[in-house]
């Protein structure tokens, strides 16, 4: 094999190839030297490169790589086509490659935000309340979750240290999640019963957060709620029920777990209340609140997001981990021209890997953040009267509602 590399045989075609070799070498014997030398270089440095773009991969950043990944595929060429290397030699002489090559290369690390209003502080309210108020968002939909509650003295769910989940030692369950499971419930509902009693609306009052949507139905901008709560709040703030889907359920109607036959509400509280396990008159299973578990099928009414997103042209998302499927998904449902705003405490869902480019966010204490959106709209000393109105009135008329309320006896009216 040596002697087929070091002397090929001789030929004519040999002869003429070594004439053409030969002249660029007598003219510039440089010129070969620097390919022999730049080419390894050139493989040493690469491989580095792929085995740190590969590594986040299989940690499971692959969204957040691959968008780095792109811009260092850019980087290994100039948009003229030529070589890095060969564009950094001409570096000095300030030619169009390299300033086309630098400018890439920002547009590749800055931030998206950087050039956003939406992102940056109070950005996203501002442009938000100007097409609110240039009368382009007429049908906006709101997504809440438990955040919109907790200044009424809820906790959230999963707020380290005060979340519903980091207190649930005296449950004894296996996990936190276990006692909203339905495969846990079938077989020791007493957990879930004995957290119920606190979670049963009555106790707690709609805060600002909540007559501010209830606002934005008055005003006749509002589409359609749909919230992960099941506290019943946005009923008592006195948000109409065709305006609202309860994701998660609630406790307005009870059924038996396993056979689904519908069971008074009241008396399913009664029992609950009185710690005794309220039970099916036609299978004998235990019956429960109509709060979604996990593993149990989402109500009716949330398949509206089908026909509602599609056409919202305004999407608020409030208060939420966007953390449990399917509901989490429904924010990427409305149309990508769409405007979405995040009031939060922080990034979560899809406002944390891929910004589309009529994103807002705005983080912070959810309260705080509503009151001044209310603000530069003009809403604030309305949603103050609305809630002095309805601070007194409401809690006797909604007590009094629910008391007189008949039980229905129609099984069909209560299937899910």
């Amino acid at each position: 094999m040596w002697h087929d590399v070091i002397a090929p045989p001789l030929s004519r075609h040999r002869t003429k190839q070594e004439e053409v070799q030969e002249q660029p070498q007598k003219e510039g014997q440089e010129q070969p030297q620097e390919e022999v030398q730049e080419q390894p270089q050139e493989e040493v440095q690469e491989q580095p490169q792929k085995e740190v773009q590969e590594q986040p991969q299989k940690e499971g950043q692959a969204l957040r790589m691959t968008s780095r990944s792109r811009s260092h595929s850019r980087l290994s060429a100039a948009p003229c086509g030529n070589s890095l290397k060969s564009c950094r030699k001409q570096q000095k002489k300030k030619s169009p490659c390299v300033q086309d090559l630098s400018r890439d290369h920002r547009m590749n690390i800055e931030p998206e935000e950087s050039h956003d209003p939406g992102l940056t502080a109070g950005g996203g309210l501002t442009a938000v309340v100007r097409l609110i108020k240039l009368g382009r968002c007429k049908n906006i939909v709101v997504v809440a979750g438990a955040g919109i509650s907790t200044a009424s003295g809820i906790p959230d769910f999963r707020t380290p240290g005060t979340g519903l989940y980091s207190n649930l030692e005296k449950y004894n369950v296996p996990f936190p999640e276990s006692i909203f499971n339905i495969d846990f419930f079938s077989v020791d509902p007493l957990p879930f019963f004995s957290l119920a009693k606190t979670l049963y609306p009555g106790n707690h009052r709609p805060n600002y957060i909540h007559y501010f949507i209830r606002t934005i139905h008055q005003k006749g901008l509002l589409l359609r709620l749909y919230t992960q709560n099941i506290d019943g709040l946005e009923k008592v703030c006195g948000i109409p029920e065709e305006k609202l889907v309860e994701a998660h359920g609630s406790f307005s109607t009870a059924s038996c777990h396993l056979c689904y036959t519908p069971y008074p509400a009241q008396q399913a509280k009664d029992a609950i209340m009185s710690d005794r396990i309220p039970t099916c008159s036609f299978c004998g299973a235990t019956v429960k609140p109509d709060v979604v578990f996990f593993g149990e099928d989402l109500p009716q009414k949330y398949f509206l997001n089908t026909e509602d997103f599609p056409k919202a042209d305004l999407l608020l998302v409030m208060g939420t981990s966007l953390q449990i499927e399917p509901f989490s998904s429904l924010v990427d449902s409305v149309r990508p021209s769409v405007p979405r705003l995040l009031l939060n405490r922080e990034a979560v869902g899809p406002f944390m890997v891929s910004l589309r480019r009529k994103d807002h966010v705005e983080l912070g204490d959810l309260g705080h953040l509503v009151q001044r959106f209310a603000q530069l709209l003009g809403w604030n000393q309305e949603i103050q009267e609305l809630m002095r109105a309805e601070e007194t009135p409401s809690t006797t008329t909604f007590s009094s509602r629910r008391e007189a309320e008949p039980q229905n006896t129609n099984p069909e009216s209560n299937l899910r």
